[in-house]
């Protein structure tokens, strides 16, 4: 299929400035808008090979793809900023690159490939509609909704929950599946707005959710939303300026997901979708910024590394210990988690109450743990290292920070119960010397658990008292014994762990809870459990549990 679009053949070329501020963690706006401008060639690349892939697909119920891309081209003609926006828009990323993998063979799918392929017909549609251009066309319909990209869904009711829907404009007047954008089958994606700031709120788009097509989802609560995302602007506007500045000419939606636990929120981002950000619905307007911070230095740095190569994919690299995650990741995951964390951390170090002085320390320890092991890597291109030294250089001077000593200490503390939670449940003991070898596990609870009953006593005492009785009603997983130890109570939550582990009841969480309180106990076998769990969970198997969990730490047993 002959295809008219122009792509730049000249390389992108980033100013200096922008160069280093990337390095740097950072990035203002006209970097971002240079990150915007590379991520436009590569949207076009994507979708150019999407279409030679599919020039001899079958198109099912719809038009041939070659009148979408008219269709498209004509209203880039009345409009380029139009339909520019449109192909910038992050699902649109998405669907070019789970539909390319569906027609390379190396993703699959629920829905025929037509569904996929014509997708290209509702992004001409939308382009067409903001350019004004009279058309008619068929778009696609998933599970009764027919989807326009950045502007929303109409409901197409019929006895099959896939198939087609006409769309059309005529002197102005729209219909979709028949009918006028409007009424209670019509959802039109809100627009989160603030001073200086426009996210797209969409809970419709079938490639919304970043992974494989999902089914339209229209909320009931936006204005929740709406009053959030004001108060997390307020927020980014008066801890950086500049950087709230690059963020809202760099974001472009939001995708909500249903509320998680309270201090546990969820959120992702994908190098498909520049300007894209998942997220459970936030606690408060605090921890909405702080997740947009997140996953905007994700989007950055996926935009960043679409230029430039940090890392070689075959020199051995992982997976590693990352501290906020609860399984190995590769070296390509370690490096986004840590320029992730890197600016979570600068946003948590300006917010000086007792949770967010926590926050500061706890991801201020986590992710310069993180840059040492990335730093010894083998994997890392020169500009690799150069960045984790930039991030490194950073992030140095905030360690000798003073932060308020109950918030210090509790940060301590998760930092040291997380790393030996992910010893206990991913090393094991192998060979007659006893070495530790990597055996993934997956685990009981979250390795945070411990961490977010902390978060509950810093940031709300109250109600962290009323869930003290049954916390895990409150906090999944979570036991009475990890609430006296979070609390101050070790000898109370030494006696409770080491009653389980002796009753057979012994999994790694009650290991290091064992030796976390130990330590705070001044118990030296505390240190020895916590560096060495997973040596001393086989050697108490290997007595038959006939050994003191306590005394297994206090000697050499522990490591052989």
């Amino acid at each position: 299929m002959q295809q008219t679009a122009r792509l730049h053949t000249r390389p992108h070329v980033l100013a200096p400035r922008s160069f280093e501020e990337l390095l740097a963690g950072g990035g203002g706006a006209a970097t971002v808008g240079a990150l915007r401008a590379s991520e436009r060639s590569w949207r076009l690349l994507v979708v150019r090979a999407l279409l030679d892939s599919a020039a001899t697909v079958p198109t099912g119920p719809l038009p041939p793809l070659a009148d979408g891309w008219r269709l498209l081209a004509r209203a880039h003609a009345v409009s380029a900023e139009a339909a520019e926006a449109v192909l910038a828009y992050p699902a649109v990323g998405v669907w070019a690159a789970h539909t390319l993998r569906r027609l390379r063979g190396s993703a699959e799918g629920d829905t025929p490939l037509w569904t996929d392929t014509g997708y290209l017909h509702a992004i001409a549609a939308t382009a067409a509609l903001r350019a004004g251009v009279d058309f008619r066309t068929d778009i696609p319909v998933r599970h009764g909704w027919a989807a326009l990209p950045a502007l929303g869904a109409m409901r197409v009711r019929g006895p099959e929950d896939r198939g087609v829907a006409e769309v059309s404009a005529t002197g102005g007047c729209v219909r979709i599946g028949g009918r006028a954008p409007e009424g209670p089958d019509w959802h039109p994606l809100t627009e989160l707005r603030a001073d200086g700031c426009v996210l797209l709120l969409d809970d419709t788009d079938p490639y919304r959710s970043l992974r494989k097509p999902a089914v339209a989802d229209p909320l009931d609560h936006a204005a929740d939303w709406q009053r959030l995302f004001l108060e997390a602007w307020e927020i980014l506007r008066g801890t950086d300026a500049e950087a709230a500045r690059a963020l809202a000419g760099g974001l472009v939606s939001v995708v909500p997901r249903p509320r998680s636990e309270r201090f546990r929120p969820r959120s992702a981002s994908s190098g498909d979708a520049f300007g894209a950000a998942v997220a459970s619905v936030p606690d408060d307007g605090e921890q909405f910024a702080s997740t947009l911070v997140h996953e905007f230095q994700h989007n950055k740095l996926s935009a960043f590394m679409h230029l430039f190569t940090l890392y070689d994919d075959d020199q051995g690299t992982g997976p590693h210990y990352a501290p906020w995650r609860d399984d190995p990741r590769p070296l390509g995951g370690l490096l986004q988690g840590v320029y992730a964390f890197f600016g979570v951390t600068a946003f948590w170090r300006r917010r000086r109450h007792p949770l967010g002085q926590f926050e500061f320390a706890l991801w201020r320890s986590q992710t310069a743990h993180a840059l040492q092991t990335i730093s010894r890597s083998e994997g890392l291109t020169d500009l690799g290292r150069r960045l984790v030294a930039e991030l490194s250089g950073r992030l140095e001077p905030w360690q000798a920070e003073p932060v308020d000593t109950r918030a210090l200490a509790a940060a301590e503390l998760a930092v040291a119960d997380h790393r030996a939670l992910w010893r206990a449940y991913h090393l094991g003991p192998t060979g007659p010397t006893g070495e530790s070898v990597l055996t993934p596990r997956t685990p009981a609870r979250g390795f945070d658990t411990r961490a977010v009953l902390l978060r509950w006593l810093l940031a709300d005492p109250e109600g962290f008292d009323r869930l003290r009785a049954d916390p895990g009603a409150t906090v999944e997983g979570a036991r009475p014994e990890d609430a006296d130890l979070v609390m101050g109570r070790t000898a109370e939550a030494r006696a409770a762990f080491r009653t389980r582990i002796v009753r057979g009841d012994g999994d790694p969480e009650s290991w290091v809870g064992l030796g976390l309180a130990a330590r705070a106990e001044g118990d030296p076998a505390g240190a020895e459990l916590l560096a060495h769990p997973h040596l001393a969970m086989a050697r108490y198997a290997g007595s038959d549990g006939s050994a003191d969990p306590l005394e297994l730490g206090r000697g050499p047993a522990v490591r052989g």
